[in-house]
């Protein structure tokens, strides 16, 4: 682990130039869940529940409030620069690079959770 000797501005920029990346994950991933809680939901929940319906409204909710939820995410991925700042005290790339890698994975599993959820439910309830 040998120190990056970046500067402050020089790790905000880094942080900067990856947040493109990160958003890019958000919206893949956001995309991909939501195809699989749709997967889910008519051959799992709509057999047994006639209540679950997917329609443009709850398309068009359900992407209102996940553009909201990447407002937050990005929010939350301010902290990785002032996490950056506050405790790499050795300056290294490699800690950079981890945390970085951390928050990304972390963020971009989150919107799985939904079809997980569903598909939890359909075993519980009606399997």
């Amino acid at each position: 682990m040998s120190s990056s000797n970046l500067t402050k501005s020089q790790i905000k920029e880094w942080w900067s130039d990856k947040r493109y990346l990160y958003n890019l994950g958000l919206i893949l991933s956001g995309i991909i869940a939501f195809i699989l809680y749709v997967i889910v939901g008519v051959n799992f929940i709509m057999p047994y529940d006639e209540e679950f319906e997917i329609t443009l409204f709850t398309i068009a909710f359900q992407g209102i409030g996940y553009l909201i939820m990447i407002v937050f995410a990005n929010l939350f991925y301010s902290l990785g620069v002032t996490e950056d700042l506050n405790h790499n005290k050795e300056n290294t790339d490699d800690f950079r690079k981890n945390l970085f890698n951390l928050g990304f994975w972390f963020s971009v599993s989150l919107p799985f959770l939904a079809p997980l959820w569903l598909l939890i439910s359909y075993f519980l309830n009606f399997h």
